[in-house]
């Protein structure tokens, strides 16, 4: 008896990184998470930690490693947090949402960050890219990542502002395509639905980008302890970034606005022409009608009827009338 075999992949490892680095922004042998503690007993070190989607147990252990706050801990077991910074003790914990093309659809995630004098923890829940381009890119620049913790969170947080560029531009591109559709003769109801799926999206994209500048000032204005003061141009700059990408969806949220507007008009004014055209052909047969059931009546003194031409003179004046009010109806565009 032949048995198949269904071959399941593995699950994605929760911990993706667990680097020590020195002061100096020099790369030292990756860690487990046991040895934190013992790497963070070293003066002139610091850790860097990545995990996706975590268990309880991982983040009880980051914890204990950490001296991480009970609350922060707890909003970092949900995935469901709105974009915010809170200050805990001398850390500070960073929750951003994070987006993602899945499967040719947007998809919306978050990030957990926490924040130290010689940490840096992100806990990634949901559609969120990895961020090992952005440690590759510190690795690269040691003099950079010298400065601490504060510089792996701006990178963190840059590599999430620029993957909304290729959404914000792929928005566009969708929206100029359903532009097409909008002033098209027919009504079409995929165009609303498209209108609306995009509409909605936007919309989670906006909730996403906006609350960040918040977070963004208070990193370059506050806390002097964590956020060393020449890494603050750098938040400016992903700040300038920010400030793009939410200018870009207001101005395309308006756009939608108008678009959802307009088709709705040109629908309007469709509908409007068929029934011009259904009462200029109803004008046209109500002529004859008017004009038979006026002689169908059943009186016998009727002067017109006994003449021989009468039938035809009857229909000629008919035509006539009919044709008559056909070229004033074709001149109104009526017809």
């Amino acid at each position: 008896m032949n048995m198949k075999v269904e071959y399941t992949a593995p699950p994605p490892p929760m911990v993706v990184n667990c680097v020590a680095y020195h002061a100096n922004g020099t790369r030292l042998p990756d860690i487990t998470v046991d040895q934190i503690s013992d790497a963070l007993a070293a003066p002139d070190t610091f850790v860097w930690v990545g995990v996706q989607e975590p268990s309880t147990e991982l983040l009880d252990k980051l914890q204990e490693e950490f001296c991480l706050h009970d609350l922060a801990v707890e909003d970092a077991h949900h995935a469901h947090q709105r974009p915010k910074i809170e200050v805990y003790g001398d850390s500070l914990f960073v929750v951003l949402h994070t987006a993602q093309f899945v499967s040719g659809n947007i998809k919306f995630g978050e990030t957990h960050i926490f924040l130290g004098q010689r940490y840096l923890v992100t806990v990634r829940h949901g559609a969120s890219l990895s961020y090992q381009p952005a440690r590759s890119r510190c690795e690269k620049e040691p003099e950079l990542l010298a400065m601490g913790p504060s510089y792996a969170l701006y990178s963190v947080m840059d590599f999430i502002v620029d993957n909304f560029l290729p959404i914000v531009r792929e928005f566009q591109s969708e929206l100029t395509e359903l532009e097409v559709d909008i002033f098209d003769s027919g009504y079409k109801r995929d165009t609303i639905k498209s209108l609306y799926d995009l509409k909605r999206e936007l919309v989670n994209l906006r909730l996403a980008v906006a609350p960040m500048q918040d977070i963004l000032n208070q990193l370059v204005r506050f806390h002097p302890v964590l956020i060393k003061e020449e890494v603050r141009p750098y938040f400016r700059d992903i700040f300038d970034h920010a400030v793009r990408v939410k200018e870009s969806s207001d101005t395309m949220s308006e756009m939608l606005s108008a678009a959802m507007s307009v088709n709705l008009a040109m629908v309007t004014v469709g509908q409007g022409e068929v029934v011009k055209r259904l009462a200029g052909w109803a004008g046209l047969l109500g002529i004859p009608t008017l004009m038979a059931s006026w002689y169908g009546m059943n009186f016998k003194h009727m002067p017109e009827l006994p003449g021989a031409l009468s039938y035809y003179i009857f229909s000629g004046v008919t035509v006539t009338v009919v044709a008559v009010v056909y070229v004033f109806l074709k001149r109104a565009k009526w017809l």
